[in-house]
């Protein structure tokens, strides 16, 4: 599974015209690989509100406090990476889950850090500073999934559904490709 993920990350980056270290696309890919297998440990982000997670991981301590972080913060990234659309449907500001999603990675980054250390590069602190972009890798990712996985009617309809929510360019190719060419005109979608 971690290659055809380690595939697929490496595909979204080159279509984005992103370039992201070894260690942040590895650590996205064990993001992917950790959420395909759901546990206890890495429920939903949104299980309760993100404000009160972030609260309560910056309250605890040690490695506690790491791990709660580090959580949240692969939480919220898998979440609006893969799901987006519908973070949005529920109506939570995308913009503030990317703000927690950031903030929880950089808050788990400094505390690799001993005081007074200079900062170096960590994958946290570069999952933090470019959260959105990384948040935009998954969601190619996914389109990629949903375009493959896409069979007969059903899946075709799905498959422009999820065009219709995001207009990423990716589905408007894999549409195409499979005979229809959705466009978006002044009166709406045709």
């Amino acid at each position: 599974m971690s290659d055809y993920f380690m595939s697929a990350v490496g595909d979204a980056l080159r279509s984005r015209k992103m370039e992201a270290s070894a260690a942040a696309s590895h650590y996205l890919v064990g993001v992917l690989c950790d959420y395909a297998h759901p546990s206890e440990e890495n429920e939903s982000a949104f299980s309760r509100p993100l404000a009160f997670q972030l609260h309560d991981a910056l309250k605890a301590s040690g490695a506690t406090r790491f791990r709660r972080l580090r959580a949240l913060g692969d939480g919220v990234l898998y979440g609006v990476g893969f799901f987006g659309s519908h973070v949005e449907l529920r109506g939570i500001d995308r913009g503030y889950v990317i703000r927690v999603g950031a903030t929880a990675y950089d808050n788990a980054s400094a505390m690799l850090r001993t005081p007074g250390q200079r900062a170096t590069h960590d994958v946290l602190s570069e999952l933090a500073d470019r959260f959105e972009q990384f948040v935009e890798v998954l969601n190619e990712v996914a389109d990629g999934a949903i375009a493959k996985g896409a069979q007969g009617q059903r899946g075709l309809l799905k498959l422009y559904e999820r065009w219709l929510r995001t207009g990423s360019s990716r589905l408007a190719e894999e549409l195409g490709a499979r005979g229809l060419v959705p466009v978006r005109g002044k009166e709406g979608v045709h």
